[in-house]
């Protein structure tokens, strides 16, 4: 099969390669997915170039953990029904070599989800790491349903999931953007508000939300932490899935006098009932 891969970590220009591999086998409880679409996502770019400082955790790494296409063979234990269906898979190179960028991926069935035939390959590959992550920062603190939810970055990839999802279980949902041109992309996501993050965003969210926001979730944690904490209720909750700033401050005493819940969600480490309730829902991409 032909594959795109990395054998050192770098930049992209200087350590991928495109060639031919050996056409991989699915083990037991494994299925093969001839793959259409390769989704990319910041993780993957930061594992290759080595951000989280973990290293080279295998001698050859195919990068991509989404992606989606049809599936043509499976192992055992694994129903034939699978055969020719078309899916999205997502966790392909999650504590596994090889990913999404090639002809074929294996992956364990559960991780494997049938896509709509109205839905492109290119959006079921778009619908793993932003989904299951959105899914996730919007319910970790639990049911939503009545409570305002202010997602941060709302015009992002799992920004624009979590205001779909968030809406959808019953909240009232307020969204920040970095510049206007975000805003129509806000709104078609469903958030009731849409703002502008910067320095009048405290004041228009209390003139929103005068009991203050029960839950966040947050794109940007080191850059917003000290408003997010200014704009939560006591008993508020963050989830947070990204950072501009890998050893930020936090403003300590304020969190603990407003019993705040902090939860640092990292996708490839969720576990199977946590990832897999991300398939519930679909995400317009």
């Amino acid at each position: 099969m032909k594959a795109a891969w990395y054998e050192k970590q770098g930049r992209a220009s200087e350590v991928l390669t495109v060639g031919d591999m050996p056409d991989p086998a699915p083990g037991p409880g494994e299925l093969r997915i001839r793959i259409a679409t390769s989704g990319v996502n910041p993780g993957d770019i930061r594992k290759r170039q080595d951000d989280f400082g973990y290293g080279m955790p295998y001698p050859r790494v195919i990068p991509h953990s989404d992606g989606a296409g049809q599936v043509d063979q499976v192992g055992d234990g694994v129903s034939s029904e699978w055969l020719g269906k078309s899916v999205w898979c997502y966790g392909a190179q999650s504590y596994r070599p090889f990913g999404t960028a090639a002809e074929f991926t294996v992956v364990p069935a559960a991780q494997a989800v049938l896509l709509p035939a109205n839905v492109m390959m290119e959006q079921g590959a778009c619908l793993g790491i932003p989904g299951i992550t959105a899914h996730r920062a919007v319910h970790a603190a639990g049911p939503v349903r009545g409570r305002t939810v202010l997602v941060q970055g709302a015009a992002g990839s799992v920004g624009f999931c979590a205001v779909q999802l968030a809406r959808h279980a019953g909240a009232h949902v307020i969204g920040t953007i970095r510049t206007p041109a975000e805003e129509q992309t806000a709104r078609q996501a469903g958030a009731h508000e849409v703002l502008l993050n910067d320095a009048e965003l405290p004041a228009h969210v209390k003139a929103l939300a005068p009991e203050r926001i029960d839950h966040i979730v947050e794109v940007a944690f080191g850059a917003n932490i000290e408003r997010d904490v200014e704009l939560l209720r006591m008993g508020g909750s963050i989830a947070t899935y990204a950072t501009n700033a890998a050893a930020p401050t936090i403003p300590f005493w304020q969190m603990v006098f407003k019993n705040i819940q902090l939860f640092f969600l990292g996708s490839d480490d969720f576990t199977p009932e946590e990832g897999s309730s991300g398939t519930r829902y679909k995400c317009r991409a």
